[in-house]
């Protein structure tokens, strides 16, 4: 029995149920994060789509992302990025890249719709990643008000509080979100493209990316209730230029007033 007893003390017992408890943790949380992803997709890809998609992806970005989306040193691996990121990049039209540079900017897409869904469907292929989120996602019919606490929380740093988008470090930036479909704003969020963190459901739910996607379009809709907004670079700015514009014009008037007298 005292033997028996030593043993269940042993030191190495305890580090074995820490192990124990860390594995089971990390299965579980896997396990949800896969659930709530699975929840949020909606595209559904054919064995055509994914054929059709690897053709494309041979012909067009093969030169970056070597075959098989491998990566080079012109472009990283797509293994595992997930369908979403094709959506968003390529039909974005940030992809395929002009040229190299410290960001790559949208412009009008190089492939329609079927020929992104089968890219999307290839790469999809590689390895599991965000998918196309569903469209009860994107109706635009969420809590505005949610969304709005939650874009301040987590994008107003970069994206401007109004979304009209900031500068960064060494030449890009966060772009003003105004014009951009629910969808490509769901897959930005969803997978992190240029230099913006990935929101993955455990950050923010799904239904929290429907909020605040119901709370960016509600501004868009709405425009500048005071006005011209300045580009809503905020009150620094704006004060800035109001001051400059208002002694430029006493100026302008006491230059004036001054000729006229003599």
């Amino acid at each position: 029995m005292k033997a028996l007893s030593q043993k269940r003390r042993h030191p190495l017992a305890a580090i074995a149920l820490l192990l124990m408890g860390l594995l089971l943790t990390g299965g579980l949380y896997a396990v949800a994060t896969t659930v709530n992803e699975a929840k949020a997709s909606t595209a559904e890809f054919t064995a055509s789509d994914t054929q059709e998609g690897q053709k494309l992806f041979e012909a067009n970005c093969a030169t970056c992302h070597g075959m098989g989306a491998s990566g080079t040193q012109d472009g990283p691996s797509l293994v595992g990025v997930g369908a979403a990121a094709v959506d968003f990049q390529v039909g974005t039209g940030r992809m395929p890249m002009q040229m190299n540079g410290p960001q790559a900017y949208k412009k009008p897409a190089q492939f329609n719709d079927t020929q992104t869904h089968q890219l999307a469907a290839y790469v999809a292929s590689l390895g599991a990643g965000p998918a196309i989120p569903a469209d009860e996602y994107l109706d635009e019919k969420g809590d505005a008000a949610k969304g709005g606490e939650l874009f301040r929380t987590n994008c107003a740093m970069c994206h401007n509080a109004a979304a009209a988008g900031g500068a960064l470090t060494r030449g890009k930036f966060a772009p003003a979100l105004a014009d951009v479909t629910g969808k490509h704003i769901y897959e930005a969020m969803a997978t992190g493209p240029q230099n913006m963190p990935v929101f993955s459901d455990s950050n923010i739910t799904p239904e929290g990316k429907r909020d605040i996607i119901t709370f960016l379009k509600q501004i868009e809709a709405n425009g500048s209730p005071g006005g011209a907004d300045l580009g809503a670079l905020g009150p620094v700015s704006e004060g800035l230029f109001v001051w400059i514009a208002g002694l430029g014009v006493i100026i302008a008037f006491t230059i004036w007033l001054t000729s006229r007298t003599s």
